[in-house]
């Protein structure tokens, strides 16, 4: 009978190890020589590429895999899948926590991008009239943004303590009667054709050919609350913050060199920040 209930035992432990191995917690292992990082494909991807050499330098390999979209980055390290991503800054992984239930923590604040207001049927925001429109992301840190931006712009005028929570339902005056488009991040760039001006995020501005500073009708400045909020992060999942290889990452893209291939690539673009 004791050696039954040995057997069992032992089945049992078996079972449950091999669960936990399956389970998506524990996929990557801490402190291993390849850092697997999700990102966006810019700028994240062509930073973390001009990091791969001062990485290799201090006996890393960097993996980068691209993706287009905002939730699939977060999910695949929440998983286990990836050692970090780099792509988002903290209000909306703070908001992704809170909605999906994930447990994703800033170990790295890198760069902030710009938001800016891009030429659609109308090339003047001067030329604004009744009734035009203009899309934003929709996701609800990136529209609270844009919002902000047209009332810095005078464009509408937010309820007071709207803030960077801000939704089209805290619009307290809209003397154009301009009409707010929301649509996802990435498709904002794809409908300039179709509206009279875009909020772009700085990422996708980029990905369709514009540079914030010379194209943009008016964006963030260096000194506003958006460009201090929405600083772009290194995200890793909560417990992983102390692993070597992802510190080692952060301390590499907070470099003189990085900070350097910043400013020479993206002329104001994209801002290292300090």
């Amino acid at each position: 009978m004791k050696k039954k209930w040995l057997l069992i035992l032992t089945a049992a432990a078996f079972a449950a190890a091999s669960l936990t191995g399956c389970g998506g917690k524990d996929k990557v292992a801490p402190d291993d020589d390849t850092i697997k990082v999700a990102a966006s494909a810019v700028p994240h991807a062509e930073i973390l590429e001009a990091a791969k050499p001062l990485l290799e330098a201090k006996g890393y390999k960097l993996e980068i895999t691209v993706f287009d979209d905002y939730v699939q980055p977060n999910e695949v390290v929440e998983a286990g899948d990836f050692d970090c991503n780099f792509f988002q800054h903290s209000p909306y992984m703070n908001q992704f926590n809170e909605e999906k239930n994930t447990h994703l923590v800033n170990i790295g604040e890198i760069h902030y991008e710009p938001l800016g207001i891009y030429p659609g049927q109308e090339t003047d925001l001067a030329d604004l009239k009744e009734g035009s429109t203009i899309a934003v992301p929709n996701d609800t840190t990136n529209e609270a943004r844009a919002l902000l931006l047209l009332q810095d712009n005078g464009i509408i005028t937010l309820r007071e303590g709207a803030g960077v929570t801000a939704t089209v339902n805290d619009i307290a005056e809209n003397p154009f009667n301009v009409k707010i488009v929301e649509l996802d991040a990435a498709q904002v760039a794809r409908t300039l054709p179709d509206v009279s001006f875009g909020v772009l995020n700085g990422n996708y501005a980029m990905q369709a050919g514009f540079n914030v500073k010379t194209d943009a009708l008016a964006y963030e400045l260096a000194d506003s609350e958006a460009a201090r909020t929405y600083v772009n992060v290194i995200a890793v999942r909560e417990g992983a913050e102390d692993h070597k290889d992802v510190q080692a990452l952060v301390e590499v893209l907070k470099s003189d060199e990085i900070t350097q291939f910043i400013n020479d690539t993206y002329q104001g673009a994209v801002v290292p920040f300090q």
